[in-house]
């Protein structure tokens, strides 16, 4: 069920072209927001911000300007930044274990999962100090509290850097107003993770056995867990790990 609780909130979405991204722009748009969506792919980008009838930035978001800029226009065009939610991210298969990564897979992870998250606080933060109040929600995983066997050694450590940042953040700002939250999803139903496991079952059904719902997120699922962090309804929860995981984090044997 969704109300207006975010009318007139203005939100910045990146990497909302796809995925967790679009699902999240949708329901911030179904709940009153009005959504600037930041995304490097301009077509996908482009639709997506029509769709919820938003506003479009392409945005590297490794790009120090490009980021500071993207925040700038949604002030300029809407008069404010209420929600961050610094969602964009890559998981490339050159990304496995330590001793098969190359360094050149390892930062280029580190850039677009890590610093550019540290970019979009960096020019968020300023906007929300102002009107003296804000919520940035920054894509972490479920990953950064748990260890797995089928390393991706970058991602793993980018998505530990996102946590302990949101949580250092969210503690530094609170007195301005400022919420800063991680949001830990377990694994998604993207067409992505479709199409990996179409590939290789085995691979997914050994990743599936560890969730205790057996069956991986839905984007929705986790979308609506970002509206609830950007809304009033979350008004005591900052510096957290939110998890939204289906019970992997809590589980040491799943139901059979």
């Amino acid at each position: 069920m969704t109300g207006k609780r975010l009318q007139d909130r203005v939100a910045v979405v990146t990497g909302g072209g796809s995925g967790i991204g679009l699902a999240s722009a949708r329901r911030l748009a179904a709940d009153g927001a009005r959504v600037v969506v930041g995304d490097v792919d301009l077509a996908a980008g482009k639709a997506a911000a029509e769709e919820v009838g938003g506003e479009f930035v392409q945005v590297d978001v490794t790009s120090e300007t490009e980021v500071e800029a993207l925040f700038q226009t949604a002030v300029d065009r809407f008069g404010s930044l209420d929600i961050a939610f610094n969602n964009a991210g890559i998981s490339p298969p050159e990304d496995d274990s330590i001793l098969e990564t190359g360094l050149d897979a390892w930062r280029r992870v580190q850039e677009v999962n890590l610093t550019s998250v540290y970019l979009c606080c960096k020019y968020a933060i300023p906007h929300m100090r102002r009107q003296g109040k804000g919520s940035i929600i920054n894509t972490a995983s479920f990953v950064a509290v748990m260890g797995a066997a089928t390393s991706q050694i970058s991602y793993t450590a980018s998505k530990g850097g996102v946590l302990s940042m949101s949580r250092e953040l969210g503690v530094q700002f609170a007195r301005d107003g400022i919420r800063v939250n991680a949001l830990c999803p377990g694994p998604v139903n993207t067409p992505l993770l479709q199409e990996l496991f179409a590939k290789d079952p085995e691979r997914a059904q050994r990743r599936l056995v560890h969730v205790p719902m057996g069956r991986f997120a839905e984007p929705e699922e986790i979308a609506a867990a970002v509206a609830f962090l950007a809304s009033d309804d979350a008004s005591f929860i900052t510096a957290s790990q939110f998890l939204v995981d289906g019970g992997i984090s809590g589980a040491y044997v799943t139901p059979v």
